[in-house]
């Protein structure tokens, strides 16, 4: 694994170098192109000596360099080994490409103290070069892991708000079933029939990111249903859409809570004349969904609170798109529930 790891590492230093071969060429086909082929071999022989010192400077001398006082003590001999490499070292390395016919000399000779000081200073620009693109690299690393670990955080929280809404959705629906059983009402086999169908869609429809409008529709009809078992014909429902999509996707039980809260903290609560009133339109991905539904008359001084439910919602909105609205209202005796969306700008 150590072994992958190293192997890895030096493959950076390779295409680097290859990049800077590349430079190399421009530059010499631009100034001296009648000795292209002798210059770039030239480059070739020197670039491999600049990637072997650069990967051990960089990936075993200067994290070799901490805080430990017996390190701080060799950092200076360090350093000036590593100046040896970049002087003599490749002053050296050229004289051998030279002796194998490799390094091919091709302006008049220099003496020993002017090659020192030319061979020195490519080298040393050479640390810039590939410093700055090793940096700009593991940059760019860091920046795609930290996205994707955000990514990641943002798909396990809104797992477990989805985790926290289908049981809290589950449990209000038992809880209509059980009070139609204990009141031995006819209706009860027929309501667990419905939660069966809400089961199966939960259990096999809402495991994607996605599902159709139209699927969402029939679940929240099935629901709809559900909860008018419960009720006389007083309670009015009414529902209206206008979609020119019926295939267009959204997450799934996204619209769920906004009905469910109309029936157990609306009608419920409505001694009289209760009822629920649903618009759902979508048009050039602009999507709006407003639930009105009866209430209690409120004081003047009274504050909507948000329960589990719309809190949850708000949070998936938050995680799923850029841009959204959510609001609720009392006036009076009217509580409204007002969604809209820009589909296109899901996250």
């Amino acid at each position: 694994m150590k072994r992958l790891v190293e192997i890895k590492k030096l493959k950076l230093y390779l295409w680097i170098g290859l990049f800077g071969i590349f430079i190399s060429i421009g530059i010499t086909l631009l100034n001296e192109p009648e000795f292209f082929l002798q210059l770039t071999l030239n480059h070739i022989w020197l670039m491999i000596y600049v990637i072997v010192i650069h990967f051990v400077l960089f990936e075993y001398t200067i994290p070799f360099i901490n805080l430990s006082w017996k390190r701080l003590i060799a950092t200076p001999f360090l350093f000036f080994a590593h100046l040896i490499f970049y002087s003599f070292g490749i002053y050296t390395w050229r004289v051998l490409g030279i002796k194998l016919h490799i390094f091919t000399v091709t302006e008049e000779s220099k003496n020993v103290s002017e090659a020192l000081q030319y061979y020195t200073a490519y080298s040393l620009s050479s640390v810039l070069f590939f410093g700055i693109i090793r940096h700009i690299y593991h940059y760019r690393k860091l920046k795609i892991a930290t996205q994707q670990l955000r990514i990641e955080k943002q798909e396990a929280e809104l797992n477990f708000l989805k985790s926290q809404t289908n049981p809290h959705f589950l449990f209000n629906t038992l809880n209509n079933i059980y009070s139609l059983a204990r009141d031995k009402n006819d209706l009860a086999p027929e309501s667990i029939l419905r939660l069966s169908k809400i089961l199966r869609f939960m259990l096999y429809e809402t495991g994607g990111n996605y599902i159709a409008i139209e699927d969402e529709m029939k679940i929240m009809n099935d629901y709809i249903a559900l909860e008018k078992l419960r009720y006389d014909d007083s309670l009015l429902i009414k529902v209206n859409t206008d979609v020119e999509d019926m295939k267009q996707p959204l997450p799934p039980l996204l619209l769920i809570p906004l009905v469910e809260n109309a029936f157990k903290h609306g009608v419920s609560e409505t001694r009289s004349r209760p009822f629920v009133d649903i618009h759902l339109s979508v048009h050039q991905l602009q999507l709006l969904f407003i639930v009105k539904n009866s209430a209690e008359i409120a004081s003047a001084e009274q504050h909507v609170k948000e329960n589990i439910g719309l809190s949850n919602l708000r949070r998936q909105l938050q995680l799923l798109y850029k841009e959204y609205d959510l609001s609720v209202n009392q006036d009076e005796s009217v509580f409204t529930s007002t969604l809209k969306i820009n589909l296109s700008s899901h996250v």
